[in-house]
């Protein structure tokens, strides 16, 4: 209605050039807007200027309401005299019918749209749909090898039998026509189990590194939800998406939060009937028809022994690849990958087996904590180059805990706790099959730690009745050490009744070192509410554990009464220095009888293999501090036995 050919004027104007002189014929109201519609008799010469020539040229004005607008028109036509019967009539037109349309359905037609919108963004536009809203598209992440994965198997060490048996993987990605020109069939996929931080992820991003193929990693929790089908749907998406880029590696990390036993899974409802239907979409998309697809599957866990038996036969996880933890030449590799990456002047090989000799039991993830510990440790007090003090304090410090300062005993505690460590001490020194002793302090350390002394125990992997028997014996040193020095035991040796006992009942029920029970195991299981034993093999069970474990008892008493006086040298001189090292222990009391491992006398009998002159002493603290730096491994310590 107002377009170019309108012109708009003021209520002033319409009064004088078109009321006044009798040429309005009509007036009609759109909105707030009003356009004036002349009569035959208005000539062109009345009009205020010449563009109203034009056909169909309108004027208009613009009002504040509708009833402001009838009386100030009413009140013009009063003063001009006209009567009411020839008064100017008022039309109503509302808005225009498309604007009527858009305003009645419009809010309608955006909503659907939004749905819609939604819907095709959530399936992502086409086949291979994730559902409603994507909760069905797999969030797997896509790693591109330009950029990403940047990880090759130089960058992963201590694991060399697990790399050998992954290569088979990264060779056939690699050249596949090697292998088909012989008939071969590429390998479904590989199971990589073992205890945490040993390097299971680390080891596939290297395999993707390696191979030169596209990575998708996926969490094996991120196929469940609270909605029915989407765990199968997200399955079905990620292969559809890798069958695109073929070859290609999918690695699935935690697969036991959806590839558990199905066996076990049938106590409730929902849940698990969600999980087993996600694992029936794994095990289709792994060996169902499509069997010709270049998709490697691997998956990691923890908990290997609890995935289905249709999930780990051949034909889909063909390979089951165990990484344990490293041993110490593994370990030493390690640090030289991670030893690589800080500020160190120490030569390398010798301090690299220094450390690997400190950290028995150590997984990948934990020696590189170390090393970065180390580096703060240096930082801290401000030094330009990580030392081996640094090292060893920072393994101390990730082993024991903090030392608290602040924890001050008064002298009665402080001389029962030096007598228990030294009752340690001297077992560990006396007794053939004891792990090698490196310090012993009586400060206060960790949680509950009032003291410890410091081992530095092996790679063994088995362990012989005497063995067992002496360190059973080292370990209650402590609390016969307090009967023989003092008229009342203390709540200290807690920890070290629970080893013990431990230990003594292994002994009976799982390694068979019981003439009366035989060559038997029994081991409860947890869940379980009734012994896998009758009551009389219990009976025999107590008293088999009751007589190891005084056997240990008396052979660490008779020990500890013939060599009373070297308990309390060692535990006096103790309470004046609060920390003794090997070479304290040494002093004291001689060179140990007994020939130590060739690790720890390389690396822990005063001198570098190239180095022929004596160590400087170490330097001297004030009270409360470690007179040299911590070397910490196993710590043997008052209320908790750390190993």
């Amino acid at each position: 209605m107002f377009d170019e050919s309108s012109r708009e004027i003021t209520w002033q104007e319409l009064r004088k050039n078109f009321l006044e002189k009798g040429l309005v014929d009509k007036l009609v109201v759109v909105g707030r807007r009003v356009r004036v519609e002349l009569n035959k008799e208005a000539t062109a010469s009345m009009y205020p200027d010449s563009m109203a020539t034009r056909p169909g040229f309108s004027y208009y004005f613009s009002i504040g309401s509708a009833d402001v607008f009838e009386r100030h028109l009413d009140e013009a036509q009063e003063e001009l005299g006209i009567p009411p019967s020839d008064r100017i009539p008022v039309s109503y037109v509302g808005d225009s019918t498309l604007l009527a349309i858009v305003g009645t359905f419009g809010p309608t037609l955006l909503f659907v749209g939004l749905l819609y919108w939604m819907t095709r963004r959530g399936t992502g536009g086409g086949a291979g749909g994730g559902g409603m809203f994507g909760f069905g598209k797999s969030k797997a992440k896509r790693f591109n090898v330009e950029s990403a994965v940047t990880v090759k198997f130089a960058d992963v060490a201590g694991m060399n039998e697990a790399k050998a048996e992954i290569m088979e993987f990264v060779s056939f990605l690699q050249k596949p026509e090697k292998f088909q020109r012989l008939g071969a069939k590429i390998p479904r996929g590989a199971i990589l189990s073992g205890p945490p931080g040993t390097g299971k992820t680390l080891l596939a991003k290297a395999t993707a590194g390696e191979s030169g193929v596209p990575f998708f990693s996926v969490s094996g929790s991120e196929f469940v939800e609270m909605f029915v089908g989407v765990g199968a749907s997200r399955v079905r998406d990620l292969f559809a998406t890798a069958r695109k880029q073929t070859p290609c590696i999918i690695f699935i990390d935690e697969i036991d939060a959806i590839g558990r036993s199905r066996a076990e899974g049938n106590k409730g409802f929902g849940g698990n009937d969600e999980r087993e239907a996600t694992l029936n979409q794994i095990l289709t998309e792994m060996d169902g028809f499509n069997t010709t697809d270049q998709i490697v599957v691997l998956a990691g866990t923890n908990r290997a022994d609890v995935l289905d038996k249709a999930l780990m036969r051949p034909g889909r996880f063909d390979r089951h690849i165990y990484i344990d933890r490293p041993t110490m030449t593994g370990r030493q590799d390690i640090f030289k990958v991670y030893l690589k990456k800080v500020v160190t002047n120490e030569e390398q090989e010798h301090l690299s087996g220094r450390l690997a000799a400190l950290t028995p039991g150590f997984a990948g993830a934990d020696i590189a904590n170390c090393v970065n510990e180390a580096a703060l440790v240096a930082a801290r007090v401000n030094a330009p180059t990580i030392t081996m003090q640094h090292f060893e304090q920072a393994i101390e410090r990730v082993i024991g805990g903090l030392e608290r300062k602040s924890l001050v005993l008064n002298p009665e505690e402080k001389r029962t706790v030096a007598y228990h460590e030294a009752g340690h001490a001297i077992c560990g020194w006396y007794f053939k099959y004891a792990d090698p002793l490196l310090k012993v302090s009586i400060i206060p350390r960790g949680q509950g730690a009032l003291g410890y002394a410091q081992y530095l125990p092996g790679d063994a992997y088995l362990m012989s009745e005497r063995q067992l028997l002496d360190r059973m014996a080292m370990t209650l040193g402590g609390r016969i050490s307090e009967e023989l020095h003092f008229s009342t035991v203390t709540t200290g040796a807690s920890d070290d009744f629970k080893k013990v006992t431990g230990m003594a009942n292994a002994m009976v029920t799982q390694w068979g070192m019981s003439k009366k029970v035989g060559p038997m195991h029994f081991q409860k299981d947890q869940n379980e509410l009734v012994k896998p034993f009758a009551e009389a093999t219990a009976q025999v069970i107590d008293s088999e554990v009751r007589r190891i474990v005084d056997q240990a008892y008396k052979q660490c008493k008779d020990l500890l009464v013939e060599r009373q006086k070297e308990v309390g040298l060692v535990a006096e001189e103790l309470l004046s220095k609060e920390v003794l090292t090997r070479d304290d222990m040494v002093r004291l009391l001689g060179p140990r009888p007994f020939d130590d491992r060739d690790d720890f006398t390389k690396y822990f009998g005063g001198k570098k293999p190239d180095d022929k002159t004596p160590p400087p002493p170490p330097p001297t603290e004030g009270l409360g501090q470690p007179s040299i730096p911590p070397q910490p491994a196993i710590f043997k310590r008052l209320g908790n036995e750390i190993k």
